[in-house]
C-alpha cells in the first residue's frame, strides 16, 4: 500500500470529487478525480487505483438510488456501451487519449451551448420539447460514451449529449445514469486485470480511501435528490461544460 503522506493530500480531495459526482452531482468532478490524484502518481496507476473505488461507489450509489430507473434508456444504451469498451481495449495502443479528449470536448461544449440558446429561446415563450428514444443515436453516443471511458476516463458528456434531451426527471435520470455506469465500471474490471493494472499494491492502495469514498457518495446522493428540475438540469449541462473544457484542456499539445 501507498504510504506517502503527499499521495494522500491530493488522494483525499480526489475521491471526495468522485464520490460527490457518483452520488448524482455531475460528470465533471469525476473527471477532476484521476488528473488530481496523478499529481502524486502516473496516470495509469491513479486510474488503476480509483477502479475498485469507483465499483465500491458503485454499490453505495446503487443502493441510495434503488429506487429510480428508466429502463427503456438504460436498456438502449448499454449494447452500444459493452461495444465501445470492447473496442477502446482492442485499440487501446493505437489511440492517443488526448485524442478522444478533443473529440468528446468539442462535440461536447457543441451541445451545451445549443442547450443555453435553446433555453434562451424557451424564457421568450419558445419551449423546447423532450427529444423521444432514437435507436441509432443511443447507439452512436453510448458506444462512444464506452469507448471514451476506457481510453481517457471521459464517458460522461457523450452519454449527457443522448440522455439530457430526454428531459426525464432529476432522479429518474440519476438513477438510471448510476445503474448505466455501474455496469461499465463493472465490465472494464476485465481489460484492467488483463492489462496486469490491478495490483497488490493498488488494491491495498483502493482499499484505505473506500471509507470517504462511500460518505462522499452518500453526501452527493442527498443533494441530488432536494434538487428540482429548473435548478438540477442548468446544473447538470454547466457541469458538462466545465467536464468538456477539462477535457479540451486535458487533450491540447503543450
Amino acid at each position: 500500500m501507498l504510504t506517502d503522506f503527499h499521495f494522500y493530500l491530493v488522494a483525499i480531495p480526489a475521491v471526495v470529487l468522485v464520490g460527490l459526482s457518483k452520488g448524482g452531482l455531475g460528470g465533471a468532478l469525476a473527471l477532476m478525480g484521476v488528473p488530481l490524484m496523478a499529481l502524486a502518481v502516473s496516470p495509469v496507476q491513479a486510474a488503476a487505483i480509483f477502479l475498485p473505488i469507483l465499483i465500491v461507489m458503485d454499490l453505495v450509489a446503487l443502493w441510495a438510488w434503488r429506487h429510480h430507473n428508466h429502463r427503456e434508456t438504460l436498456l438502449i444504451m448499454l449494447p452500444g456501451a459493452i461495444a465501445g469498451i470492447a473496442l477502446g481495449w482492442a485499440t487501446s495502443s493505437l489511440i492517443s487519449a488526448n485524442a478522444m479528449r478533443l473529440v468528446v470536448a468539442s462535440v461536447t461544449i457543441l451541445f451545451v451551448l445549443r442547450y443555453f440558446y435553446e433555453s434562451f429561446k424557451s424564457r421568450r415563450g419558445q419551449e423546447i420539447p423532450a427529444k423521444p428514444q432514437r435507436p441509432a443515436a443511443a447507439t452512436l453516443w453510448s458506444s462512444l460514451s464506452g469507448y471514451a471511458s476506457f481510453v481517457a476516463h471521459a464517458g460522461g458528456p457523450p452519454f449527457q449529449i443522448y440522455v439530457l434531451p430526454l428531459k426525464l426527471d432529476p432522479k429518474t435520470y440519476t438513477g438510471m445514469s448510476v445503474r448505466f455506469f455501474a455496469i461499465m465500471n463493472a465490465i472494464k474490471l476485465i481489460p484492467y486485470f488483463a492489462l496486469g493494472a490491478l495490483d497488490a499494491t493498488n488494491l491495498k492502495t483502493s482499499a484505505s480511501l473506500l471509507p470517504v469514498a462511500m460518505l462522499a457518495t452518500l453526501a452527493g446522493a442527498r443533494v441530488v435528490k432536494y434538487l428540482k428540475p429548473a435548478v438540477f438540469y442548468p446544473l447538470m449541462y454547466s457541469m458538462a461544460l466545465i467536464a468538456a473544457l477539462k477535457l479540451l484542456w486535458d487533450g491540447l499539445p503543450f
